[in-house]
């Protein structure tokens, strides 16, 4: 890895990326040559096994760092991802303090955590092994997702987990367990996602955003998130597509 993520990530920096959902290697390599800092690899919703998520990280290349958001808060996903090389994860669906330390701990390696000692890309396939565990730790990135009624009850004690590294947000999950599906604007949607902010902000923990285009995400650039995530490749290759078929319609 040539990249430091994590570090970027833990300094406040402001990290603008797009979400991947499509197991085409050649849309990590083309959203890396387009200049994003970081990649969101869908492992939760997109149709990945592991090896089409390493060929992802491939595709991306050595400097432009691949977050995936695994499939659930579980300890497999979690380690296949960082066993592939990933620079961190995102875990869906983290709504107590409990949760998100049993996710550090399957992310880290001891005495921080319980992660298991493979072999993989991530490790050189052996060649780098040694090195590699020297540095995870302190380079594998925990985003754990506020994208639900009960982790907004729970921020407080979710953000004094140590070695959780940022939460994002997930505004449209949010908004159907408020029962207001879809309506990211509501009152009560923007007042869970508020007092989210505020937690955060108190407790130093980056804060970071999904939005489906630029328009969504950029009112939380201006209040200060860091960990953007604007777009996804589906919905931008439809829209190029719409707006293509349309001009040469007339």
């Amino acid at each position: 890895m040539t990249h430091d993520f994590r570090a970027r990530l833990r300094h406040g920096e402001r990290l603008l990326g797009t979400m991947i959902t499509l197991p085409a290697p050649e849309v990590a390599e083309l959203m890396a040559a387009v200049g994003f800092d970081w990649l969101f690899i869908d492992a939760e919703h997109g149709v990945f096994a592991t090896h089409a998520l390493q060929a992802m990280l491939q595709g991306a290349g050595a400097t432009t760092p691949c977050v995936v958001r695994v499939s659930a808060a579980a300890e497999v996903p979690i380690k296949q991802a960082l066993d592939i090389g990933a620079a961190g994860v995102i875990v869906p669906q983290v709504n107590s303090a409990a949760q998100a330390k049993q996710v550090v701990g399957w992310a880290k390696y001891a005495p921080v955590g319980t992660r298991g000692v493979g072999v993989g890309r991530a490790h050189g396939y052996g060649l780098q092994l040694g090195a590699y565990l020297e540095t995870a730790n302190d380079r594998t990135a925990v985003i754990v997702q506020a994208e639900h009624r009960d982790a907004v009850a729970n921020i407080e004690a979710i953000v004094r987990v140590a070695g959780i590294d940022a939460v994002l947000i997930g505004p449209y999950d949010l908004s159907a367990s408020l029962g207001r599906m879809g309506q990211v604007d509501h009152p009560d949607v923007v007042s869970a996602i508020d007092h989210v902010s505020a937690v955060c902000r108190e407790a130093g923990v980056p804060l970071g955003i999904f939005g489906v285009s630029a328009a969504a995400v950029l009112p939380y650039l201006n209040k200060g998130y860091t960990l953007i995530v604007a777009g996804v490749d589906t919905v931008l290759l439809g829209q190029a597509g719409q707006g293509l078929l349309a001009q040469l319609r007339g």
